[in-house]
């Protein structure tokens, strides 16, 4: 069945990098548009950046832009987030979800697949 797996997340400090995966097994991602979520503790799921399924277009929330990075690996079946000069405020749970249609999307609910999440905690 249609499966997605993060990985990568973790504790560092102000201002370290990380380096989020997210692994797609039972479907071709390449059909797939991407986007990257999260969750922090009594807040709702936020769009954090979203990638095209021909990597031809991406997006990013304002707070990111400039630190992060999106990319995609369809050859691997694999979409990265690429996190640096991390801040406090980006500690959350790190979601990845696949649609199958073309463009980006930035709401939740329009997702057909979810990864169970990795946590990202950074230290002042």
């Amino acid at each position: 069945q249609a499966q997605l797996v993060e990985s990568g997340g973790g504790l560092v400090q102000s201002g370290g990098s990380l380096r989020l995966s997210c692994e797609a097994s039972g479907f071709d991602l390449g059909a797939y548009s991407m986007g990257w979520f999260r969750q922090a503790p009594g807040k709702e799921r936020e769009v954090v950046s979203c990638i095209t399924s021909d990597s031809s277009n991406t997006y990013y929330r304002d707070s990111v832009k400039g630190r992060f990075t999106i990319s995609r690996d369809n050859t691997k079946n694999t979409v990265y987030l690429q996190m640096d000069s991390l801040e406090p405020e980006d500690t959350a749970i790190y979601y990845c979800g696949a649609k199958k249609a073309l463009g980006v999307w930035v709401t939740a609910s329009f997702y057909d697949y979810w990864g169970q999440g990795t946590q990202v905690t950074i230290s002042s």
